[in-house]
């Protein structure tokens, strides 16, 4: 199986410029592909998973990464997908973001000798003259044809600024920057970002010739990863400090039963076959298997392994009744806030982060969402003796091990 079979099988690949080339191109190890990342936090999250997978699967196949750093882009909007603009940031938040990317990049992509490079687009984008780039790529682009693209027909009905307008433009030339510097010849990027990618396309074909070697691969879902990840809590982070590896883990672990294929085709390396052997028999417990793979996996793939089966063997400690629960999320309490030793069960949820609130612990509670060391309380005024540690779950999801100190 080629890889371009095999990214086809595992449902990566939504829309392509030239199927045929692309394939060859990819077949042969012959792609020095990009893909885009915006700087907008300190760390990735799930959503970049998708891309950060993809990159990985091509750069084994003997193809060659190019992370582009959007410390240029970054400092403006994308109305791509977007129903307000994006907040900007101060030049040295945006670098501090960039240094944080790459250092977590590494675990998923080999910068060693050359088999892959980063890239800011600040480096030409910030030096960039405004009548030049007018001169040299604005006549290359029509206001009608950018309309035409939903993404931006949405923004503009509420109010598409010019700042953002330029976005495509910027975007565009990125991929025409890199072709130039760097022999880029595809470009990768979510199914919200085909507008701007085939502007690239467009501009590098239109101003080089025709037989101008650029083409655009856009990743099914993408749009669908960027929600990915998204908690009550907000989202959930490659970086430990932000999302424990528990939290991370126990994320993977509880997926809809109808995403777990899905996500263990697109994000995991088991080999495909394996895969589609466990979907023909996906009932019942198996579910489970499928989830406790798909968590473990990537666990590893972010965190490394002992801290994947340290996640594993504490998931197994609360919800099997085997394992460890050394690893799991802790809420310290302060022995002198305990009357006779016990605290009420409303006061501890909020102390301890799974209410924001007494009365929203008091509904969780009389709705039959709480549990103490496996026993459901439904009664408002319960105490809850500390002489030990105890472990409190919300729902099927949260918990916390309450620990007095």
């Amino acid at each position: 199986m080629t890889i371009f079979e095999e990214l086809k099988r595992r449902g990566l690949l939504a829309q392509l410029t030239d199927e045929k080339e692309i394939e060859e191109l990819i077949n042969s190890g012959n792609a020095t592909f990009y893909i885009g990342f915006d700087p907008t936090a300190d760390s990735l999250h799930v959503g970049h998973f998708m891309a950060l997978c993809l990159m990985k699967r091509l750069q084994m196949a003997g193809n060659k990464p190019i992370v582009l750093l959007g410390g240029g882009t970054g400092m403006i909007g994308d109305p791509t997908g977007k129903s307000d603009m994006r907040k900007m940031m101060t030049k040295e938040t945006i670098q501090h973001n960039v240094d944080c990317f790459l250092k977590q990049m590494s675990r998923f992509i080999d910068f060693s000798d050359g088999k892959a490079i980063s890239v800011n687009n600040a480096d030409w984008l910030l030096d960039l003259n405004y009548v030049e780039l007018l001169r040299e790529v604005g006549p290359h682009f029509t206001v009608n044809r950018m309309l035409s693209h939903e993404c931006y027909k949405q923004r503009w009905e509420k109010g598409l600024t010019f700042f953002e307008f330029n976005y495509m433009i910027m975007q565009s030339y990125d991929f025409y920057r890199l072709f130039q510097d760097y022999g880029c010849n595809m470009q990768f990027g979510g199914d919200d970002q085909w507008a701007n990618m085939l502007g690239g396309t467009e501009l590098i074909r239109r101003k080089l010739g025709k037989d101008a070697y650029a083409m655009t691969i856009t990743l099914l879902l993408n749009s669908e990863g960027r929600k990915m990840g998204k908690t009550e809590k907000g989202a959930v982070w490659l970086d430990a400090e932000k999302t424990s590896p528990y939290e991370f883990y126990q994320y993977w672990r509880n997926v809809a039963d109808a995403d777990v294929i899905k996500c263990l085709k697109m994000l995991t390396f088991v080999p495909i076959e394996e895969i589609e052997e466990m979907e023909k028999h996906m009932e019942g417990a198996e579910f489970n298997k499928a989830k406790e793979l798909l968590a473990f996996e990537l666990t590893k793939l972010v965190h490394g392994e002992e801290e994947a089966k340290k996640a594993q063997d504490s998931a197994k400690a609360l919800f099997g009744g085997v394992g460890s629960d050394e690893n799991m999320p802790v809420a310290e309490i302060s022995s002198e806030e305990l009357e006779n030793g016990s605290m009420g069960l409303i006061t501890l949820l909020v102390k301890s982060q799974l209410a924001p609130s007494a009365s929203e612990a008091r509904r969780l509670i009389q709705q039959g969402g709480i549990s103490v060391d496996g026993e459901k309380i439904t009664d408002p005024k319960a105490q809850v003796k500390l002489d030990k540690d105890v472990i409190i779950k919300k729902g099927k999801k949260a918990f916390k091990k309450i620990v007095v100190k």
